[in-house]
C-alpha cells in the first residue's frame, strides 16, 4: 500500500529553506552560519540534493549539464539521495534535539518535479513518503523571487547553469506556481519572504524566528 506523509515526532527543531534557482538561499543559510553560531548546541546545516558522500555523488550526477534524463529517473535520484541525508544526518540530530536547517527539502521535489515536470504534486509526495521516514520541517522559509528578479539575476552570475537551471522559463513559472501552491496551503508551517530585501535583512527575520522556536 501507498505509504501516506505523517510527520514523525521528534524532540529537535527542522527548519529548511525553499525558492527558485537565484532567489538567495545559499546566501541566507551563509549569512545563518555567522549570526547563530553561537547557538549551543550548534545549529546543523545542511543541503539537498547532498549533505552525505552518497547524496553528494548523486547532485553531481542531477546538476550535470551535460546530462539528459527521464523526469521519473530525476525524481527518484532526488529522493534517494534525500533518504540517505535523512537517515545519516537529520533524524539522528533531531532525535537527540538539535536545529537543523536545510537548504531545499521536500518542498523542491514536489515544485521542480510535481508542478515544474508536470508528474503531479501528489504522486511525487507519495513517492518521498518512503525517503523522507516521517521527517517533515517544522518551519519553512519561501524566498519568493519575481520572474523579472530571477532573469536579471542569472544574467549577472557568473556561475555556468546547472542542469536544473538552464531548463527554461516556462518551467520555471510552472515551478513558482508549484511554490505558490505549497505556501497558500500550509500557512502556518511556510512564512514567505520577498527574496528582493536585503540579505543581511532576510537574515535577521530568520534568524529571530529559528531562535524563538529553539529556546522554547
Amino acid at each position: 500500500m501507498p505509504r501516506t506523509l505523517v510527520a514523525r515526532a521528534t524532540r529537535g527543531l527542522f527548519v529548511t529553506v525553499e525558492g527558485l534557482d537565484f532567489s538567495g538561499k545559499s546566501t541566507l543559510v551563509r549569512n545563518l552560519k555567522a549570526l547563530l553560531s553561537d547557538l549551543d548546541p550548534p545549529l546543523h546545516f545542511t543541503r539537498e540534493p547532498g549533505g552525505t558522500p552518497a547524496a553528494e555523488r548523486v547532485r553531481a550526477v542531477l546538476l550535470d549539464p551535460e546530462l539528459e534524463m527521464d523526469p521519473w529517473t530525476e525524481v527518484y535520484l532526488y529522493a534517494a539521495a534525500r533518504a540517505d541525508l535523512v537517515r545519516r544526518e537529520i533524524l539522528p540530530r533531531l532525535e537527540d534535539g538539535r536545529v537543523v536547517l536545510c537548504e531545499r527539502f521536500l518542498d523542491s521535489s514536489v515544485a521542480y518535479q510535481g508542478a515544474g515536470r508536470d508528474l503531479g504534486i501528489s504522486a511525487v509526495r507519495e513517492l518521498n513518503a518512503w525517503a523522507v521516514d516521517g521527517v517533515a520541517p517544522d518551519l519553512t522559509f519561501y524566498l519568493r523571487l519575481s520572474p523579472e528578479e530571477r532573469t536579471r539575476r542569472a544574467r549577472e552570475s557568473n556561475a555556468p547553469l546547472d542542469r536544473i537551471e538552464k531548463v527554461g522559463d516556462d518551467f520555471m513559472r510552472r515551478v513558482e506556481e508549484g511554490f505558490e501552491e505549497i505556501a497558500c496551503s500550509e500557512p502556518d508551517r511556510v512564512k514567505v519572504l520577498e527574496a528582493s530585501l536585503p540579505p543581511e535583512e532576510l537574515a535577521e527575520i530568520v534568524g529571530r524566528q529559528v531562535l524563538r522556536l529553539a529556546r522554547r
